[in-house]
């Protein structure tokens, strides 16, 4: 028998062992061991386990009666503080008129909405979960911009008026780019405004250089699609860590969740966290590959990290997700080298980790925020919609 009939054999052995000891053990166990062999459990979003143990512990016989009704009480309590945030995200995304003025654009307020919670879910941190909604809502117009419908002339006036950052630039602006702009604009001088009130710091042009660096990412990007280009996997992912729009979001986040700060704090934070911030982005940017690749690439976007390995080595799809997956599992592995070494907060460290499994959860089954449909939606109900009612 050839190595690689062998192999065939092993794995229809182990998986028929594996699906005969389930059939043995209980449902309830059954499930918990098909849950941790999809996804490891600490790759996995802190709100969702909630929502899975408390559905899976209520119905164990040896529970805790208190306890389950008190972890329901609590899950619940945090999930109307949830629905009081999107009603008020949903009012200002009306006002911002998206919409209507930027068609092209995804109109996803609540699969974006799951990135803040998926980051920082704790009810004391409102602020934080809104600002970085509505942070994710502009990203997303703005990405779309430069992926599906900017002409490449357009998009390096857009990145040129990023850089100046002068209200006055929006004057020479297609038409359509204009509230994308004045959107941007007034968010990042809202965000600075609110900061400076509640501690007395300037942190603007610590937004405005993630914002100029993310624009500078897309235009890349741009430009390769425009000029027929694609990159190899190396080229690729040192631009692609950034677009992502990981780095934004991790210093949005933390300038929001923190308590007190100083510049000098920050600047610490920024620079000692740069390699957690830079692998919770990759794998970011990886399971976004894996998820929506085919997908963004019907509609015109820039080659992804499959396709760019592909003409790379000459592999096929199949070897080159398989790549793509161990690149992920080995970031992982440096992410957790770095969240347990690192002496930065704890908060910081745990934004990276949840951005991290966040990404994992809305990509596992395929775009999940391209889609309403199918596990997105689920996940919407369950996290978001439904409340978990007495058994």
């Amino acid at each position: 028998m050839h190595g690689e009939d062998v192999m065939e054999e092993a794995k229809k052995f182990s998986a028929e062992h594996l699906k005969s000891s389930l059939g043995k053990i209980g449902s309830n166990l059954a499930f918990q061991v098909q849950q941790s062999l999809q996804v490891p459990l600490h790759w996995k979003m802190p709100r969702i386990e909630a929502r899975t143990f408390i559905d899976v512990y209520q119905k164990d016989d040896s529970k805790n009666s208190i306890l389950i009704e008190l972890a329901k009480l609590d899950f619940n309590l945090v999930q109307a503080v949830h629905q009081q945030e999107l009603k008020e995200l949903a009012t200002w995304w009306r006002d911002l008129g998206f919409k209507e003025k930027m068609s092209f654009s995804r109109d996803r307020l609540m699969e974006n909405y799951i990135w803040a919670m998926g980051i920082i879910f704790e009810p004391q941190f409102s602020k934080c979960r809104i600002y970085l909604t509505r942070f994710v809502c502009i990203l997303t117009a703005i990405d779309d911009m430069y992926d599906v419908y900017g002409m490449l002339d357009e998009l390096e006036l857009f990145t040129r008026a990023v850089n100046q950052w002068d209200i006055g630039a929006m004057k020479d602006l297609p038409e359509y780019m204009k509230p994308c702009y004045l959107a941007l604009f007034n968010f990042v001088n809202e965000l600075g405004h609110d900061i400076l009130i509640d501690h007395g710091l300037d942190i603007t042009h610590y937004i405005r250089q993630e914002w100029k660096k993310l624009c500078a990412s897309y235009l890349t990007e741009a430009r390769w699609f425009y000029n027929g280009h694609t990159p190899v996997l190396e080229e690729y992912l040192e631009n692609a860590w950034i677009s992502v729009g990981g780095p934004a979001a991790i210093v949005h986040a933390y300038i929001l969740q923190a308590g007190s700060m100083t510049e000098k704090s920050l600047d610490y934070c920024f620079k000692q966290g740069g390699e957690l911030i830079y692998w919770s982005s990759l794998i970011t940017r990886l399971a976004d590959d894996l998820g929506t690749s085919k997908a963004e690439s019907a509609r015109g976007d820039v080659a992804k990290s499959t396709e760019c390995y592909m003409l790379e080595t000459g592999a096929s799809k199949e070897e080159a997700r398989d790549h793509i997956k161990e690149l992920m599992a080995h970031s992982w592995k440096k992410l957790n080298e770095e969240s347990y070494k690192n002496l930065l907060p704890r908060s910081m460290i745990n934004m990276c980790l949840n951005m991290a499994r966040t990404a994992q959860c809305i990509f596992q089954h395929g775009d999940g925020i391209g889609t309403s449909t199918g596990v997105t939606k689920d996940l919407l109900i369950s996290l978001i919609a439904e409340p978990i009612t007495a058994e």
